[in-house]
């Protein structure tokens, strides 16, 4: 199954462009029959005026259930501060079938498949580069984008065709890419919220500032 937003094939279902993540996937899926365990698609308003980047699925969240940052710890915090600003219809996603609405925002991630330990190599984050470039050409010419660490940061720079020296990735920090705004976030995970880097408010912060770019460029 592929997905098109005005033309660009910013999804494929049946995606098998990297051996590693395939066989690593048909191997969860033998393990865990009732798991999704297929590259997981963007979710969200198609006419979104932000667009959220993560960097994987995770094992037991959006590779379980087919829905970005749904059944994992980060999903908490991201899904709640959605509600909070108004982008979500609920505080928290359960599963691909909710009832859960994203207004004005959409969810995507640099690599659609989930990698092993987490952790996508170069040539997979380019393989899969081409569906989030797809994605940014379908946003208004004055979206936002928020970038949920650094490989999410780079992903987003290099859709853009734009050396990653050219804009370091820093918390708060903001990039200006033609009309574009692209923000950047430490990544909402359990390890950067256990440890403080990453705070309630600084993560409510951030997207409040998407939310007020959002809102200005209306």
């Amino acid at each position: 199954m592929c997905a098109k937003n005005n033309g660009r094939t910013v999804f494929d279902l049946d995606c098998r462009h990297c051996p590693r993540l395939s066989n690593f996937l048909q191997q969860v899926a033998a393990d865990h029959p009732d798991y999704h365990a297929r590259p997981v698609p963007a979710f969200g308003d198609p006419e979104a005026r932000l667009l959220i980047v993560g960097l994987a699925p995770g094992m037991h969240g959006a590779n379980r259930t087919g829905r970005p940052f749904t059944g994992d710890f980060a999903g908490i915090l991201l899904y709640q501060t959605l509600f909070e600003l108004g982008f979500g219809s609920r505080p928290v996603s359960e599963s691909a079938d909710d009832d859960l609405q994203l207004t004005g925002c959409r969810i995507s991630n640099a690599v659609k498949c989930l990698p092993p330990q987490n952790k996508p190599v170069t040539e997979e984050i380019r393989n899969c580069n081409r569906f989030l470039k797809a994605e940014l050409e379908a946003l208004p010419a004055t979206a936002t984008i928020l970038a949920l660490g650094k490989i999410a940061h780079d992903a987003v720079l290099r859709a853009f065709s734009l050396p990653l020296s050219h804009h370091r990735f820093a918390h708060a920090a903001e990039h200006h890419i033609g009309q574009r705004v692209l923000i950047d976030s430490y990544h909402c995970s359990r390890y950067n919220t256990q440890t403080r880097r990453l705070t309630e408010d600084m993560f409510r912060t951030v997207v409040a500032r998407a939310r007020e770019l959002t809102d200005s460029a209306a």
